[in-house]
């Protein structure tokens, strides 16, 4: 067994901060699960929206998140979050992460929902500058265990080693969940192999809510190109002027939103969904050729780079893109420093759902959410160190009755049904019978792949399948029962919002785990849908 004061599930930001603040007065060990550089943070090309400008206040910041946010954020969250960034900031630099300055001050950017320029960024690749400075303070502290290529098969219990396949019982007194998004749910991501979902996925089945998965938000630019994957186009494009075209050239977000392209995120999706349907084209132009060449290439060098890697030269031709699932607003229902409605179980960044980004969230207040939480994590972590009830211990791990696979096929077909099921049906438009039908198809493959997951050899791949499947379940839930649009869910059959529904999340909760148990440490059922469903108030 192994034992630590608190575990760790997570090497990207939140995972990384909260780590380095608890080791100050525990032992921690932080598994990744894959090599620890593989996370979302390391993806985001943007940066952390902060007030450092003179022109710009936190009360602009705040009106912003909330408007972005379509009356579901909590103001109180919002509010601490926001006046917290500049700290969190310079705390950054402090552990060795670089910004862009002009001259002695911050080169602030702008992205979409912005009313100000107040992204701090490090030019275009903010979160990679983010996660080696954290990554290599973490390998270098002597209380900080950093373990990598581990599977976390079930939350406060047993971990998956990917490469010998050995199933080892964990051990701890605080377990935070930084686990990451779940854009692997969906065919086409933003997001790494490693986002699916694992976090919200385990704390579910151990009995903790999770609420407003029916927010999902889809960036509006990513490249279009059968072997690119997953590359994103940074919305800071928008912000330094790039422009959205249909294939003949026609200029269309200027008649859908006053802000035009800087837009919130939900609006120009949805536009650009909109004009391929309406025109039946594969994708729409982003072009900011009409920028100075030498400039493009200074303040975007990665992502210039990177298109010219597959053909396409940023600074004289615009860049084919559609949107593409990216980024969790719901989660595991947390506070701002982590507490959940398990005691000793802290989930952070988009793990959890704080309150912060509502129904949509704002470019850029994601690494700041992350930073924060992890800053308020101890106020919930030493408590629990100090309580004189014994560690939980976890029962050994038993595979007796189980078989290898016979062959993968079933895995793969599983695996691409589910994402294809959550793409066709549980995208950036939804309605009513495609949400049913989704339902049914995915409690099917829940069943399915619940029975494999009983008899089977454990592996990572069939413990993903089996998270991203749940996960999936769980977003076609709470999208049912919100009759309404607002933000990130558009429904034609409830096209408009409703003044009711302000504030109203959808929450889920599966009873906590008990009595007969199939397998040591796995209750009956754990992949199975929704038991319970709650609209409550924030």
């Amino acid at each position: 067994m192994s034992e630590t004061d608190v575990l760790v599930l997570g090497s990207g930001l939140a995972g990384m901060m909260t780590a380095l603040h608890a080791a100050e007065f525990a032992d921690v060990t932080v598994i990744a699960k894959g090599p620890a550089s593989e996370t979302n943070t390391s993806y985001a090309q943007g940066g952390i929206a902060a007030v450092f400008d003179r022109r710009d206040s936190f009360a602009a910041h705040e009106r912003d998140t909330l408007a972005c946010g379509a009356g579901m954020s909590d103001p109180r969250v919002v509010r601490a979050i926001v006046r917290e960034a500049p700290a969190a900031v310079a705390e950054l630099e402090s552990l060795g992460v670089e910004f862009s300055r002009a001259s002695s001050r911050y080169e602030l950017g702008r992205e979409g929902g912005h009313s100000a320029r107040r992204i701090v960024h490090s030019s275009d690749f903010t979160g990679r500058a983010i996660q080696a400075a954290l990554l290599q303070r973490v390998r270098e502290h002597p209380r900080i265990r950093l373990v990598e290529d581990v599977l976390d098969a079930r939350v406060l219990a047993h971990a998956l080693q990917q490469g010998t396949r050995r199933i080892r019982p964990m051990s701890a007194r605080v377990t935070v969940l930084a686990t990451g998004g779940c854009g692997k749910v969906y065919l086409y991501t933003s997001n790494p192999d490693t986002a699916t979902g694992d976090g919200i996925a385990m704390a579910y089945r151990a009995g903790a809510a999770v609420t407003q998965l029916e927010f999902v938000q889809f960036h509006p630019t990513v490249l279009f190109h059968p072997q690119a994957k997953s590359f994103l186009l940074s919305e800071a494009l928008r912000g330094e002027g790039a422009r959205l075209r249909t294939l003949d050239g026609t200029r269309f977000m200027p008649a859908v939103h006053p802000r035009a392209e800087l837009a919130p995120r939900d609006v120009v999706a949805l536009a650009i969904d909109r004009e391929l349907k309406r025109r039946g084209e594969p994708h729409v132009w982003l072009d900011i050729s009409h920028r100075p060449a030498a400039w493009i290439r200074g303040r975007f060098p990665n992502i210039a780079e990177e298109l010219a890697r597959w053909g396409f030269d940023l600074t004289r031709e615009p860049i084919p893109v559609v949107p593409a699932a990216h980024y969790m607003c719901g989660g595991v229902k947390a506070t701002l420093s982590g507490r959940t409605s398990i005691p000793g179980l802290l989930a952070l960044g988009e793990t959890a759902c704080t309150g912060l980004h509502g129904a949509n969230r704002l470019a850029s207040n994601s690494l700041l959410e992350a930073l924060v939480g992890a800053r308020h994590a101890p106020r919930e972590i030493r408590p629990r160190l100090s309580d004189p009830a014994p560690t939980p211990k976890p029962q050994a791990w038993s595979a007796r009755g189980t078989h290898p696979p016979l062959e993968s096929v079933v895995f793969d077909h599983n695996w691409d049904s589910v994402r294809r099921v959550m793409w066709d049906l549980v995208g950036i438009v939804r309605t009513d019978q495609r949400l049913a039908v989704a339902s049914r198809r995915l409690a099917l493959l829940c069943e399915e792949i619940e029975h494999e997951y009983v008899t089977l050899r454990l592996s990572p791949d069939l413990i993903e399948l089996r998270n991203i499947a749940l996960v999936g379940s769980l977003i076609v839930e709470c999208a049912r029962r919100r009759r309404e649009s607002r933000g990130l869910h558009f429904n034609l059959d409830h096209p408009r919002p409703i003044a009711a529904w302000a504030r109203r999340l959808t929450v889920l909760r599966r009873p906590r785990p008990g009595g007969r148990r199939t397998r040591a440490g796995r209750p009956p059922g754990a992949g199975a849908g929704v038991s319970t469903l709650r609209r409550q108030p924030v």
